[in-house]
């Protein structure tokens, strides 16, 4: 039955996208990206930061706020059935959805927690929370941090600019943080954020290697998972 709903709802998604209703397991991609049913899903009205990205903690160190959003974001829906409502496709194909494990909204989950920015830009639904988190100097506000969309900004800027430590892996597109890597025998091999070697996998686009949204799209280009599969 949940197969059939999921195609149900692709097909929906595909003719008429405010209207579609998504429902399944889900699987975490980044901070605001999941998988479900075969579509990469984008939550509305959100910003985690990017998956490498780290913030500045109130003890004036440095924390990965990328990973602890991901990391989150899997918890919150793991071994949950989601209800998800698409709001829109984006220019990367991802449909934008709100989604909810177990009736609470997985967006306003994270932005209340401080692991992601209240995406302003597209939607005010969760500027109220975003400044609870604030004034509680929760996760991203206890400290100095770039917001999602300017770090991204940046490192493309540097990216361009032929920075030695960026310009090999310039930041990946927004949602789609899955390194398609060729290895020295010519294997080409994909790496999720949950990869053990995700980190020190280092993507460089003018040798063939590069970004995927998903595993099933790197599945079809030809890249297989690190450590089979």
């Amino acid at each position: 039955m949940r197969a059939l709903l999921v195609v149900m709802a692709l097909v929906g998604v595909l003719a008429a996208p405010a209207a579609a209703e998504i429902v399944g397991r889900g699987r975490a991609l980044d901070g605001d990206t999941l998988a479900l049913g075969g579509l990469t899903l984008r939550l509305f009205g959100i910003d985690a930061p990017e998956t490498d990205q780290t913030c500045g903690a109130a003890d004036g160190a440095d924390w990965a706020c990328g990973a602890a959003a991901a990391a989150r974001l899997a918890a919150l829906i793991e071994g949950v059935e989601l209800a998800c409502v698409a709001e829109e496709r984006d220019r990367y194909g991802r449909v934008v959805a709100t989604c909810f494990a177990d009736g609470r909204d997985l967006g306003a989950a994270l932005v209340a927690e401080g692991l992601a920015w209240a995406y302003l830009r597209y939607s005010d639904a969760y500027a109220g929370l975003e400044a609870e988190a604030r004034a509680a100097a929760r996760g991203l506000w206890q400290g100095p941090a770039l917001a999602a969309w300017d770090w991204r900004r940046a490192e493309g800027f540097r990216a361009a600019a032929g920075a030695p430590a960026a310009a090999p892996d310039a930041a990946a597109p927004e949602g789609c943080a899955i390194k398609g890597n060729i290895n020295a025998r010519g294997g080409r091999i994909y790496h999720t954020p949950a990869s053990r070697d995700y980190v020190r996998t280092v993507i460089d686009e003018a040798k063939g290697e590069r970004w995927f949204c998903d595993e099933a799209e790197a599945r079809a280009a030809g890249w297989r998972p690190a450590g089979g599969g």
